[in-house]
């Protein structure tokens, strides 16, 4: 009977920070829901879309979001949803998600996206790597940012 060789073990890949160059993608939040659109910013901040993500290296994207004011939620979100925060002074204020879209609407995605990430200075360093807009304008067209679809409803077709 023939000895078979064992195969010769793989090694894991890691990445080393400043080896993998980020890319720049633009996303278009018209009419997407915010929790499907956020999850799906998050995975690229953090890398976890490509086949050489490393958890304690920031391997993500930049994510540039324009038309944010156009984003919605489902059900009665924009009535019932609260946003609180502390405000240093002996009290708590608060509002709900209908009037923080009149106020700051990239806030309502922003902060949706922060709480999808890690909560450590990783985290803090990819979240400066979201660029949200309310408008159709942005500053970052020298870096030339692919077009990309997130957040979109998933169907059985696919």
């Amino acid at each position: 009977m023939k000895k078979t060789a064992l195969p010769k073990s793989q090694k894991t890949y890691m990445a080393k920070p400043g080896e993998l160059e980020p890319q720049w993608v633009l996303v278009d939040a018209t009419d997407k829901v915010v929790g499907r659109l956020a999850s799906e910013i998050a995975v690229r901040l953090m890398g976890k879309h490509r086949p050489t993500y490393t958890p304690h290296v920031d391997t993500g994207d930049y994510v540039v979001v324009i038309n944010a004011e156009k984003v919605r939620f489902t059900g009665n979100k924009w009535e019932q949803k609260r946003y609180t925060w502390y405000t240093g002074y002996p009290r708590q204020r608060s509002e709900t998600a209908a009037k923080r879209l009149e106020r700051h609407p990239e806030r309502i995605l922003s902060e949706a996206v922060r709480r999808m990430l890690p909560k450590n200075k990783l985290g803090r360093r990819m979240l400066a790597k979201l660029k949200i807009y309310a408008g159709e304008v942005h500053p970052h067209q020298a870096q030339r940012p692919e077009p990309v679809d997130l957040g979109a409803k998933k169907t059985a077709a696919t």
